[in-house]
């Protein structure tokens, strides 16, 4: 058994900020393209092989490219440019390049509806043998099987999400999820939400990439931003948040004619850079008033990499926690590995918990135990989630 610590959490804050980078922000698509390149060498070694082999295929990078957008229309003068890099086993009959290659085109087109990435993107996979080391630990297995911990590190969650946390997540994900080809197509997916709370005063701040094509004129363009903010207002109502105060695109300055115009929908053609690990954490959202990891998750393995898997695992306990063990209104979890031992004996789980008016810790102390316990004998079944990517990381 491992060392857990268990520990009161006071109060929450008057004060909160959370943040979610859309999916087609630059740093989001680094983000997906890695988890995609893993998930597909996944796939490829369990058909070659039978079995995960050692990868962290981590480390993408997006160059902007060069981009003049117009009413009307636009274009891409210079492409963007992806690199998908990390460690990776391969031979000759593995072709990890291709699956780079043809594994982000594929995202990308399915998830930005109107950038073309065999015109607007060059990619260029740099995907490397890992070392032997690492590859000779990532091969030991536990006398039950287990993998080995691969790196000193950590993983937080906490549970339940605010109301706030809740509300952004949604915004982001009706967004994405309408029929973007005919629902609002002036709307790109380049889509960054602020949410800042001072008691009960809320205000969203949104940030959309409008394309162009789709618009005649400034008019178009103020008609469709308004309409967004609308729409934001709609949401945020219907989460509890009828006086919520909505932005969109703050930085536009309508008499200049300096607005949020694109090409594609994202800033990535000409106005920001990208890379993994700078945008969402496992659970889709940048909180800073909440305990944070710097991990990115997105392209590590998800088989022994506990920088993935622990905070994907400590997310999940705390949410157990709250809702098998009523007493207990709010918890934090860490979770600290040792790399070399197996990823069910972490060095440490420290637990933050707020409980119910006048309930002690030690009321609930030989439950949460139970709950941890639980959670450590089933990494099996989420380490195949994360394979198979029935789980997200960002």
């Amino acid at each position: 058994m491992f060392e857990l610590v268990v520990s009161r959490l006071e109060a929450a804050d008057d004060v909160e900020v959370v943040e979610r980078k859309g999916l087609g922000h630059p740093d989001t698509i680094c983000d997906a393209l890695a988890e995609t390149l893993s998930r597909n060498l996944c796939r490829e070694y369990r058909s070659r092989f039978g079995r995960v082999l050692h990868h962290n295929v981590d480390k993408a990078l997006l160059c902007a490219g060069k981009a003049a957008p117009a009413f009307g229309g636009g274009r891409v003068i210079e492409p963007i440019r992806i690199l998908l890099a990390g460690r990776a086993i391969a031979d000759e009959t593995i072709p990890i390049a291709e699956i780079a290659v043809e594994g982000s085109r594929s995202w990308l087109k399915t998830n930005l509806h109107a950038l073309d990435p065999d015109r607007d993107v060059r990619f260029e996979a740099l995907v490397r043998q890992g070392s032997q080391d690492l590859q000779a630990l990532f091969s030991r297995r536990d006398p039950e099987g287990l993998p080995l911990a691969n790196d000193t590190s950590f993983g937080v969650g906490h549970a339940p999400l605010s109301a706030v946390e809740r509300l952004v997540l949604a915004v982001d994900r009706q967004l994405h999820g309408r029929a973007r080809t005919h629902d609002h197509p002036a709307w790109g997916e380049d889509i960054k939400v602020m949410a800042v709370r001072k008691g009960t005063w809320l205000r969203l701040t949104v940030a959309c990439a409008m394309i162009g094509r789709y618009l005649a004129g400034i008019d178009d363009y103020l008609e469709q931003k308004a309409a967004l903010a609308a729409w934001v207002r709609g949401c945020a109502g219907e989460h509890g948040f009828a006086e919520c105060e909505v932005v969109v695109n703050a930085a536009d300055d309508i008499e200049s004619g300096s607005v949020y115009l694109t090409v594609t929908g994202t800033s990535a053609e000409g106005g920001d850079d990208g890379q993994v690990g700078r945008g969402n954490r496992v659970n889709g959202l940048i909180t800073p008033c909440r305990p944070m990891s710097l991990e990115a998750a997105a392209g590590k393995n998800p088989v022994s990499h506990v920088g993935k898997i622990y905070n994907v695992l400590a997310a999940r306990t705390a949410e157990k926690l709250v809702s098998l063990i009523p007493e207990v209104k709010e918890a934090r979890c860490l979770i600290v590995s040792k790399i070399g031992a197996p990823v069910d004996h972490p060095a440490l789980v420290h637990l933050h918990l707020a409980m119910q008016q006048g309930v002690p810790l030690e009321q609930v102390k030989t439950r949460t135990e139970e709950v941890v316990a639980a959670q450590f004998d089933q990494i099996s079944e989420l380490i195949n989630e994360l394979v198979t990517g029935t789980t997200g990381v960002f």
